[in-house]
């Protein structure tokens, strides 16, 4: 295995946690990796494994905001409310470093629909919100380790 490859495996593997905790466009990553590795392999079976990567990714970009973006509309979650979610995410992730950045969507969300549907309604909204972007999160992984994996036979390949 060559340095490259190993660097690659690495971005890779940091594109993946930065799915899975979305400090870092993860799924940039992914792709920027195997980009570099078909440049510098530079072989027909390279740029195919990069077109598959590209193509998974890709697809998987498109349904992580299909998929949670019907449930919130059946569940009747506006998108203004994910929005305040993302305010105080942003805002908690400098105040209580990592965590924060989870506790301020939550609680975003909940206080956006406390203020919308009222006290006895916003823990079930707050829930289907935090389905939809579970769901979003989970696309958008399987998408990588799909492009991850496509990456690993294309390795083995050549």
């Amino acid at each position: 295995m060559s340095l490259t490859e190993v660097l690659v495996a690495v971005a890779i593997a940091v594109g993946i946690a930065g799915i899975i905790v979305p400090v870092l466009p993860g799924t940039l990553l992914v792709l920027g990796a195997v980009l570099v590795w078909a440049l510098d392999v530079d072989t027909s079976t390279a740029w195919v494994v990069f077109a598959v990567c590209t193509v998974l990714l890709a697809g998987g970009s498109v349904v992580k905001f299909l998929v949670p973006g019907r449930q919130l509309k059946a569940s009747g979650v506006p998108n203004r409310t994910l929005a305040v979610g993302a305010l105080l995410a942003f805002v908690g992730f400098f105040v209580v470093p990592l965590v924060g950045m989870f506790i301020g969507f939550v609680l975003g969300v909940y206080l956006a629909e406390r203020a919308r549907v009222g006290a006895a309604q916003a823990g079930p909204s707050t829930r289907a919100a935090l389905r939809a972007v579970g769901v979003s999160i989970l696309v958008e992984l399987v998408a990588a380790f799909l492009a991850a994996a496509a990456w690993v036979v294309g390795v083995v390949v050549t």
